[in-house]
């Protein structure tokens, strides 16, 4: 089994799987309207991921929670089927078209990607709307919180 993270303000912990948030803004896998939900291969993968879209230090509530999921559940991206310029701060919109139709055509139920953070870890998208998703086993959320030297 692959286990995986997801970090949440705390208020969303309860919907933190539903692919809610992926609807109302885009990212750098997906197109605003695309139902996915981004975890990360560790939680501290998962830290650096929230750290570097937090628009400003502000320290509110968080959850993580760990979900896991069968190897055969997971497509892998390849890093040679990626454009040069992938891990970019403002990701190209080939990653978006890439991740909208992986979803849309619901060619599994996760998506590892390469962390543009760290390069060498890894991200896992899940498809909700996929029909093996219901077999992702969603932990227990625990409480979270930033250690202030992170972002101060």
């Amino acid at each position: 089994m692959i286990e995986a993270w997801r970090i949440v303000k705390a208020e969303y912990a309860d919907d933190a799987f539903s692919g809610e948030g992926a609807v109302r803004h885009g990212g750098r896998w997906h197109s605003e309207g695309t139902r996915i939900v981004y975890t990360a291969e560790s939680l501290s993968v998962a830290t650096l991921e929230l750290l570097v879209h937090m628009p400003r230090p502000r320290i509110p509530e968080y959850t993580a929670i760990p979900c896991s999921f069968h190897e055969r559940l997971v497509h892998v991206l390849e890093y040679e089927k990626l454009p040069e310029n992938w891990s970019d701060p403002i990701a190209p919109l080939s990653l978006r078209r890439f991740g909208d139709a992986w979803a849309r055509n619901r060619v599994s139920a996760v998506l590892r990607v390469p962390s543009a953070i760290t390069l060498v870890e890894f991200n896992y998208l899940l498809n909700p709307e996929h029909p093996d998703f219901r077999s992702i086993e969603i932990g227990d959320p625990r409480p979270f919180s930033l250690d202030l030297r992170l972002i101060t």
